[in-house]
């Protein structure tokens, strides 16, 4: 299997973008920083047959997929069955813990449903915020455009990047680059959530009063 994910990645075309997407939101470890920036990168490049716009909607296209095989083994599995398979080798494997599930479970209880749109933002979250929207039975239309936003959202930031880097460093040096800028986006995204909910929640009260 690992194999086969360095080939696609070695290969990145609209199908192995939206699938290495997919495994991205699923338990699978593949970060989306190896799969987004590097597309865009080649987007940028002469003679290339992909081009930005689609590397994001396969991206977030994947993205969704991803969630929602997360969200759907959640909210038909059930919690004990989540947190038995987060404590399992395999669990373990997926560099899961009962712990990070825990945390992502706080997290969304605590901003709701928006936590779904927002979590998409959010490093250690990204990928494991579909497994509390399925626990909590959140309405699936709503979990899908939510996960729409925030992934296409944090996808056109990494295409962006990629895109832009095309013609500043060599492509071997790319990963290095886009990591170190992704942590600093990582924290904004942290900050403008709190912004966000902080918000909403102020409008909340605002039209109950």
């Amino acid at each position: 299997m690992s194999s086969f994910i360095t080939w696609c990645l070695e290969h990145l075309n609209y199908w192995t973008i939206t699938f290495l997407m997919t495994l991205e939101s699923t338990v699978i470890p593949i970060p989306s920083e190896l799969v987004v920036p590097p597309a865009a990168y080649r987007a940028a490049t002469d003679g290339s047959d992909l081009n930005i716009v689609l590397v994001v909607l396969c991206a977030t296209l994947g993205a969704n997929l991803g969630a929602l095989i997360n969200y759907i083994a959640a909210r038909y599995l059930g919690r004990p069955v989540i947190y038995a398979f987060a404590e399992s080798t395999v669990g373990h494997l997926c560099l899961l813990n009962k712990e990070k599930v825990e945390h992502t479970e706080t997290y969304f209880n605590n901003h709701g449903a928006v936590a779904t749109l927002i979590g998409r933002l959010v490093p250690g979250i990204r990928h494991l915020i579909s497994i509390p929207a399925g626990l909590a039975q959140m309405k699936l239309s709503h979990f899908l455009l939510y996960t729409a936003i925030g992934a296409g959202l944090w996808n056109i930031i990494l295409a962006a990047m990629g895109y832009a880097l095309a013609s500043i460093v060599p492509e071997d040096q790319l990963l290095d680059t886009v990591t170190r800028y992704s942590h600093q986006l990582g924290y904004a995204m942290i900050a403008l959530g709190v912004i966000v909910v902080g918000v909403l929640i102020y409008k909340g009260r605002k039209k109950r009063q």
